[in-house]
């Protein structure tokens, strides 16, 4: 099956490639949503320009389209170019949807009109088990972006480890954040999976701090490669 992946480089959407690779799919592309508004609604806004890197790092290419991000109108950019990608033979879409009955729905509804699949393979996974296993598979998260109580800004630039998640799973149990972060408490970026072929490498970063959130604005990154130790052997 042709797929094409919503994509914005956070925890989700990455594991959403992941979960297509694993059903056999032919990803066409990565759809990186790009919103002018920093309060969409439907698309990821920190550091979303690291989807080049992305892309490169696993060398899928990636479609990049530009939104005003008003909601419900930028419902519509996103139905033109998956229209635009099935005419090209794209059968599939895939998201990275948890609990978002909002972005779901609408991601479900425009598929339907275009006749095309809707696949969320994440849909209602225990999000704690979840970050276990992103965590297990290798995958290196950092957190680019915080808005909630509890997250402070010592956690802007954060890879998610086991202890880190073991934080998270506190806060989790004092203030209710979502462990996995779906009610928009941070937003991620993956620098390394198991399917990269290199990995991202931050080079300068800075943070903007506004009282009780902020994000982790990459301002210069390369591409490293991962060498294979058994060649040595």
């Amino acid at each position: 099956m042709k797929s094409v992946i919503l994509y914005s480089g956070g925890k989700d959407s990455t594991m959403a490639v992941y979960e297509s690779l694993n059903n056999g799919d032919e990803i066409y592309a990565l759809l990186a949503m790009h919103s002018r508004n920093d309060e969409s609604y439907m698309f990821h806004v920190p550091d979303i320009h690291m989807v080049d890197y992305c892309s490169a790092a696993m060398e899928i290419p990636s479609i990049d389209v530009l939104t005003d991000g008003i909601k419900e109108e930028e419902l519509k950019d996103l139905e033109q170019t998956l229209e635009r990608l099935k005419n090209r033979g794209v059968e599939a879409v895939y998201s990275g949807a948890l609990e978002s009955v909002y972005q779901k729905s609408r991601i479900d509804a425009i598929c339907e009109r275009l006749g095309l699949k809707s696949v969320a393979p994440l849909w209602h996974v225990d999000p704690i088990e979840y970050m276990k296993k992103i965590i297990d598979l290798g995958f290196e998260v950092i957190i680019t972006g915080v808005s909630a109580y509890g997250l402070t800004e010592d956690w802007l630039g954060k890879r998610i480890t086991q202890e880190s998640l073991d934080e998270i799973i506190e806060l989790h149990n004092k203030y209710g954040i979502h462990p996995a972060f779906e009610g928009g408490e941070a937003e991620t970026l993956v620098l390394d999976a198991p399917f990269y072929d290199r990995k991202i490498v931050v080079d300068e970063a800075i943070t903007d701090w506004h009282f009780d959130n902020g994000t982790y604005n990459i301002k210069k990154a390369h591409l490293e490669e991962k060498y294979d130790y058994s060649l040595d052997e």
